[in-house]
Order: C-alpha cells, then structure tokens, then sequence
C-alpha cells in the first residue's frame, strides 16, 4: 500500500497525472471513498495527462463516458447501481477490451465481479478542506511490477501509513 497526502484540489489532480502516466491500455482503476473526497477530480487529473480534451465529468447520470486521448479513457460511475449483475448488463468486460484504461468511481462495490487485476486509489478527506489522503494498493500482478515506479512518481506526496 502507498500512502500519500495532497493539499489542494490541484494537487490532487497532479497526482492523479502521475499515475496515469505509468497508466497502460488495458488498466483498471478503480476509485473509492466518501461523497466529495474527490474521485472525479482524480479522474480529471489522470484524463488531462492522457491529453483528454473533454472536461471528465461525473458520469452518474450516464453511467460510463468515454474519452478520447493518448488511448481511450473510459469513465465508469457505479455508485447508483442497485445490483452488481447491471454492471454485468452494462458490457463491462466489453469496456475492459477497448485498449484504453478504465476508471470506476465507487470501484470497490464491484469489485468482486472484476479481474483480480487493477489499482485501487482510495481517497479520504483529510484536515483541510482541501487535503486529501490517497491509498493506492495494487492488486495482481499488472499494477504489482509497477509499485517502485510508482512510488517512484509519488515521492513528494508519500506519508507514512
């Protein structure tokens, strides 16, 4: 597990741009934690530094957005699923085979119907209205061979856990 503490909303987003550029198509994120800890911004962060044009908004009404950058980034909101066979019904591992990364805010409900295989970033409001702690924990073995990299890209944000 990495532990790391950002101070702003813009800090958050920097961030968020250094993990995405250890991202390879084909990943999985999945990004967790409370209403308003900042999981949309960290997807912005991440999209901007794949060279997405198009402002990432919450998804919540649609479900999943796509974007278009360096390689697909696909934008997943579960968080109004009252089950998790409509994820199944939504196509997820069709999303999972488009070459680019997916995001999935409030991840970590679904879970247990996806590949062993992602990173998941809890985010969890801190002291100040806009400091967050991020937890990133790889899970199998994709994100697993890149935890020294990211570490590596985390550095100035890194706390003790």
């Amino acid at each position: 597990m990495i532990a790391a503490r950002t101070k702003s909303v813009d800090d958050t987003r920097a961030l968020a741009a250094e993990v995405a550029a250890l991202a390879r198509p084909g990943d999985l994120v999945l990004l967790a934690g409370d209403l308003g800890a900042g999981k949309t911004s960290f997807a912005q962060g991440f999209g901007r530094a794949l060279r997405v044009e198009e402002r990432i908004t919450s998804p919540t009404s649609v479900l999943v957005r796509a974007y278009e950058g360096v390689f697909p980034v696909i934008h997943v909101d579960v968080y109004r699923l009252d089950h998790l066979q409509e994820l199944i019904d939504l196509g997820v591992g069709e999303l999972l085979d488009q070459g680019g990364v997916t995001l999935i805010e409030w991840g970590d409900v679904v879970a247990p119907i996806l590949p062993a295989d992602f990173l998941e970033v809890r985010l969890e409001l801190g002291e100040g209205e806009e400091e967050r702690t991020l937890r990133l924990r790889p899970i199998g073995p994709s994100w697993s061979v890149r935890v020294d990299a990211l570490r590596g890209a985390l550095e100035r944000w890194l706390v003790e856990d």
